[in-house]
């Protein structure tokens, strides 16, 4: 591949190097949050800024671990994870925001995906249609202990993602709106817990990769009880994802050391 930093040492988009990340990262989309995540490390420094690349580095239980945002979608996601794993990283968990789809899912509640609907086009550039993506056990298994230990509202199973945030929200507005609004209610249908869009890419990347991933989403709201006239709050509060996420971490760090 042709080195389009021109010898500068660092991974094109995300401007980070070998030494700077550790093998466990966590993901989030946006930006602003990474400072705030890597506060909840010991002796964070900042490593870079680049595009949507915002990248933390500290330790936990004398580890290192690492905080970058990807930011929207499934085509940036899969460029963070490919330059992290380069570096050196092999576990990852994204934390972000859904909206429920499920009536017993309500904003505010906590949604970990052990797999997720492939409804976006970056997942199919490395995988055929028929593989899955699905976190992997022992991330899953982390992140449950974490969200029993944070006290949080949880769920379980499988999440939707997809390329378009409106068409979710607009989708009669569109040209294919037939289409959308045919497979939304089939995903319901079979179950799917929220809609985001980043979570397919990261599982079937890191299932090519070698890597271990799972993710957690809050859920912000949910559409399907709004349009039923029941109750919708709306939660902006990350603090049982972040619990639950640094919770997840360390256990993955005990696991590894009792190998």
């Amino acid at each position: 591949m042709v080195d389009y930093t021109e010898g500068a040492g660092y991974q094109y988009h995300t401007h980070v190097k070998k030494g700077d990340v550790g093998r466990y990262v966590i993901l989030t989309g946006d930006p602003g949050r990474c400072e705030t995540i890597s506060r909840l490390f010991d002796n964070p420094r900042f490593v870079a800024y680049n595009r949507e690349y915002n990248t933390y580095t500290g330790t936990i239980d004398g580890e290192m671990v690492t905080v970058m945002s990807h930011g929207i979608g499934g085509a940036s996601t899969a460029i963070a994870v490919e330059e992290l794993a380069k570096c050196g990283a092999d576990t990852f968990i994204r934390m972000g925001t859904s909206g429920g789809m499920q009536d017993d899912v309500i904003g505010g509640d906590i949604v970990i995906a052990n797999g997720a609907i492939r409804a976006e086009g970056t997942s199919k550039e490395y995988a055929p249609i028929e593989y899955p993506a699905v976190a992997s056990f022992d991330v899953v298994n982390a992140l449950v202990e974490g969200a029993k230990e944070a006290g949080a509202k949880y769920h379980v199973g499988v999440v939707q993602c997809k390329d378009s945030f409106f068409g979710q929200h607009e989708p009669e507005t569109k040209p294919v709106g037939p289409e959308l609004l045919y497979k939304w209610d089939a995903w319901i249908k079979c179950g799917a817990l929220c809609s985001e869009m980043e979570s397919s890419t990261l599982f079937i990347v890191g299932n090519y990769l070698r890597c271990r991933t799972g993710a957690v989403m809050l859920v912000v709201a949910n559409q399907e009880r709004a349009k039923k006239g029941l109750s919708n709050p709306q939660v902006h509060e990350m603090d049982d994802v972040y619990r639950t996420t640094i919770g997840a971490i360390k256990r993955l760090i005990a696991m590894d050391k009792a190998l």
